[in-house]
This record gives C-alpha cells, sequence and structure tokens, in this order.
C-alpha cells in the first residue's frame, strides 16, 4: 500500500491508502501526528528507481536525440537494457558532481563559491549550450546565480537545464515537494533563470510527488501548483492535459497540436532544446504511458526534440512509482556500473548502486532539515518521518527582476571603473564582460578610456570566453544583443571558431 494525494487532498495533505506496483506498506495507519511514518525500505527502493529510470531514459534515449522534428518517431517494442552498464552524461553526471560534494560536505545547498570550485576541478568537457557558456564564465570569477541571469547568459532564459539537472534533488526530497523545489533551484539556477527555473519547480515538484502517490494526474497537479500563475510552462502544460483529454488515445495528435503551438523557432536551439516543446514532452509521455515503464519511454522518445533528456525525466517519475526492485524483477540485461567517461577528478569505480546510496543519504539529511526523522521502530522496523509539506512556488517569476535590479547595483559604473583598475587581471577581465552584459561600457569607456582598454586586453586574455560572445551563443536577440555590444565595445571577434573542449 503507498499513500495517495488527490488534487484537493494534495491541499488538504489528507493521506489515503492505494495499491502500487512495488507493493509494501509505506505509509503506517496512524497519522494523527505531525509526521507522517513511511516504509524506509520502500522509499530507498523508489530512490534507487528513480535514478535507474533516469539513467536508462537518458542512454536509451541518446539514439533519439533531436532525430524526430518535422514528424514523430516510431519506437515500439523497447527493452530497457544498459549490457555493459552506465556512463557518465550530462544528463546526469553534473548532478552526479553535486551529489558526491554534498554528501562529503553534508550540506544540501553548497554555496556560490564551492558550486564554482566544483565546476573548474570536474566539468571540462562534455557539456553544451547554457552548461558549456557557464563554465567559461566561471573562469572570469564569476559565480551563481549570477551566472544563470539571462542578462549575463543568452543561454539561460529558455535552455532545458533547468529539466534536465534537476531530477536527483527530486529524489532526495521524498513526499517533500517544497524542499524538492527549492534544492533544485538552487542548483538549476547556476546556469538558467525565468521559465527554465519554473520548469525545475515542476519537475522536482513531480518527482517528489511520485514517492507518495502513483496517480499520473495527481503527481501534475502538485507540478501545476509548485508554477507562477504567470509561467508559460504552466500553460505548456495545462494546454496538453486539455488535449489529452480531447485525444486521449491518439498521442500522436496532440503532438501535432504541440508542434503547431510551440514549434515557433525552427529548428534553431532556441527550438529544439527550449523548455516549451520539451516539457511538452514529459507531459504528454506521461498521460499516454499511464504508468506503463516501457511505453512511456516509448512515446518519449517517439516525441522528438531533446529526447533522452525528455526520456529521462519520466523515467525518473515513473521509475519512483515502480521502485527498484521492480526493475530487477523484470529480467533486463542492465548491468551495475556508473563508468566515468568525462569527470575529471571524480570516482573511476562508481556503480548505478553506490550513486543511489549518496542519494539515500541525502534524503535521510534532507527529511532531517524539514524536521522529519529516521528512526529505528522495534515493531515496523526503519520508517521516514516526513512533515506534512504542500508543493510551493519557491521562485516566482518576480524573483529574476529582483535579482537583476540588485546585479545593476552591486556592478554599478562607479564599483566597475574601480575594478577595471584593479591589478589583478580575472577582475579587470570580469569587470569588462559585466560592463558589456549590462551596457555600462560606453560610460565607462568616457570616464577612464586607459582602464576600459585595460579591461579589454584583460578579457581578451580569456580566449575561451571570447569564443562563447561570438561563436557558442544562441540564434535569438538576447544573444545578438551581447554579440553587438561586444563588437561596439571594442572587443575584437577571433577570425575562427575553436572548440572549447
Amino acid at each position: 500500500m503507498v499513500p495517495t494525494m488527490g488534487h484537493g487532498m494534495i491541499k488538504a495533505c489528507v493521506i489515503v491508502a492505494t495499491t502500487v506496483a512495488a507493493g509494501a506498506s509505506l505509509l503506517a495507519e496512524d497519522t494523527s501526528s505531525k509526521l507522517l511514518p513511511f516504509s524506509a525500505r520502500v522509499i530507498e527502493d523508489k530512490i534507487h528507481g528513480g535514478l535507474l529510470g533516469q539513467i536508462l531514459g537518458n542512454l536509451n534515449g541518446l539514439p533519439h536525440e533531436f532525430r524526430y522534428l518535422d514528424e514523430p518517431g516510431d519506437v515500439r517494442n523497447y527493452i530497457p537494457s544498459l549490457p555493459e552498464g552506465a556512463w557518465t552524461d550530462d544528463d546526469t553526471d553534473i548532478e552526479w558532481v553535486y551529489v558526491v560534494a554534498m554528501q562529503g560536505d553534508r550540506q544540501l545547498l553548497l554555496d556560490p563559491q564551492r558550486i564554482r570550485e566544483l565546476w573548474q576541478k570536474h566539468i571540462q568537457q562534455r557539456i553544451w549550450s547554457s552548461n558549456q557558456y557557464v563554465r567559461q564564465l566561471f573562469d572570469l570569477g564569476l559565480e551563481p546565480p549570477v551566472t544563470g541571469l539571462a542578462m549575463i547568459n543568452p543561454w539561460s532564459e529558455f535552455n532545458i537545464a533547468g529539466q534536465f539537472c534537476c531530477e536527483c534533488f527530486g529524489l532526495i526530497a521524498p513526499g517533500l515537494p517544497e524542499s524538492a523545489a527549492r534544492i533544485g533551484c538552487h542548483y538549476t539556477s547556476v546556469v538558467i533563470s525565468g521559465e527554465p527555473l519554473q520548469a525545475t519547480q515542476l519537475f522536482t515538484t513531480m518527482i517528489a510527488t511520485a514517492f507518495i502517490t502513483d496517480i499520473i494526474e495527481n503527481i501534475l497537479d502538485a507540478g501545476e501548483m509548485a508554477l507562477d500563475p504567470r509561467s508559460r510552462v504552466l500553460e505548456v502544460v495545462r494546454q496538453v492535459r486539455t488535449w489529452h483529454k480531447l485525444y486521449p488515445d491518439d498521442w500522436r495528435l496532440t503532438r501535432t497540436k504541440v508542434k503547431e503551438a510551440y514549434d515557433i523557432f525552427g529548428k534553431s536551439h532556441r527550438g529544439r532544446n527550449g523548455y516549451e516543446l520539451n516539457t511538452a514532452g514529459v507531459v504528454t509521455a506521461l498521460l499516454y504511458g499511464r504508468g506503463d515503464f516501457q511505453r512511456t519511454m516509448e512515446i518519449a522518445f517517439s516525441f522528438g526534440w531533446d529526447a533522452d533528456c525528455n526520456a529521462a525525466t519520466v523515467g525518473t517519475i515513473v521509475g519512483v512509482i515502480k521502485g527498484y526492485e521492480w526493475f530487477r524483477k523484470q529480467g533486463w540485461n542492465i548491468k551495475d556500473v556508473y563508468r566515468n567517461t568525462c569527470r575529471a577528478n571524480m570516482p573511476e569505480d562508481e556503480t548505478i548502486s553506490r550513486f543511489a546510496r549518496r542519494l539515500v543519504e541525502l534524503a535521510q539529511l534532507c527529511v532531517e532539515r524539514a524536521s522529519g526523522r529516521v528512526i529505528q521502530d522495534p515493531q515496523s522496523g526503519r520508517r521516514y518521518l516526513l512533515p506534512r509539506q504542500q508543493p510551493k512556488c519557491v521562485h516566482p517569476l518576480a524573483e529574476d527582476e529582483r535579482k537583476l535590479a540588485e546585479l545593476r547595483e552591486l556592478y554599478s559604473t562607479k564599483k566597475l571603473l574601480v575594478m577595471l583598475r584593479e591589478q589583478d587581471r580575472t577582475t579587470r577581465a570580469r569587470a569588462a564582460y559585466l560592463a558589456i552584459a549590462l551596457g555600462n561600457y560606453e560610460e565607462l569607456r568616457r570616464q577612464d578610456p586607459q582602464a576600459w582598454a585595460q579591461g579589454l586586453a584583460a578579457l581578451a586574455e580569456f580566449p575561451k570566453v571570447v569564443q562563447a560572445i561570438y561563436y557558442y551563443t544562441p540564434a535569438t536577440k538576447r544573444a545578438e544583443d551581447l554579440r553587438l555590444a561586444a563588437t561596439k565595445a571594442g572587443l575584437a571577434r577571433p577570425e575562427k571558431r575553436i572548440p572549447l573542449w
């Protein structure tokens, strides 16, 4: 038996019981206290199942990534498998870097300097789009959440890193949707803001909620409650749910409607790598998959666009519902290996199970920090005592506007001029980049031409940053404005594009 929260029940936090595939008693009968008791064995099995589902969706989905754009694919008879084990990929290994550090530091929210140091030490290659851009900004000494603001990072306003870098943070907050959203936003705001940060809240909340209900509609209800009412992500979720009601047996027709409504940027990164189409893909796969893991994955693969990311997200949610024991009983060829192929100075002997145990340890810490407990009951064994926590929009859209105002105040023309006159090369380069991004460069050049020239010279000594500005920004107005500002400010455009890793 597992507790289930309906839409009204989520708000009232009334827990009832329903049967799930994982079996076993997850919630004890006595719910009179403020803390709700859950079986530790089942919670931890679901954490492991969610991670395995995420990894399967990611790696089994790679052959379908960006393969189906104009028309959907037709993936059938999917058999989950990892005969040689799993390997690091950006859909899971950026979270892995954070998880290992969080576990070692016994901290759920690592500070900005620590995050920057982790990226510089461990994340050097196999990164793209917003993650790749931010990696260059770290070398200038910039730190989150500044690196995730759209004025500083032109990828951040649409990139789906808010989705594919968030799932583990839902797994470490079982039944704690607000905690899941807060932790998730803390880490994804390193590289994104705005609507993609709404996607983080949506998916972390849904993953946390999947621990206590197997009803997809209820999981989506909880996700909606975590979104800003003005959010376009909320519009996408509601629209897909409406189409599902109109065409309950035809996901392809819903996909056609999604394409007509949201495929408005062509085949550029802004479209295929944006939050609209891919959020729609996740919701569609969940609704039409009806809790069947293989069918859900087939739809996620076939839906198109960033298919491996979407399959990883739905795989996490359905994986939590099913639990690891369910996967094991299927007899699929899945080797317990998580091979490090690209993350420097990280464990070389990781397994999927060890990764899952790290998440379990952090889940226990998260429960305790949320005023819950993990206890040993003499009659029913180990139990998680969870507080009654509601889904919540922890990062309204207005928060990004406030952060931008704070950024402009922090890096005023006066402050940037002081930085430009510093002896430290990195400080001067950082000041020059910020002046270009925030539009202060003309006034700075007028007030002190020599200091501005020194700042530009310092920035030019970070060739990967200059490459990122001119060659690794998206085809959007904000990015074009940044490139134009850099040119007007006097930053020379490199003659040719070179790899950043």
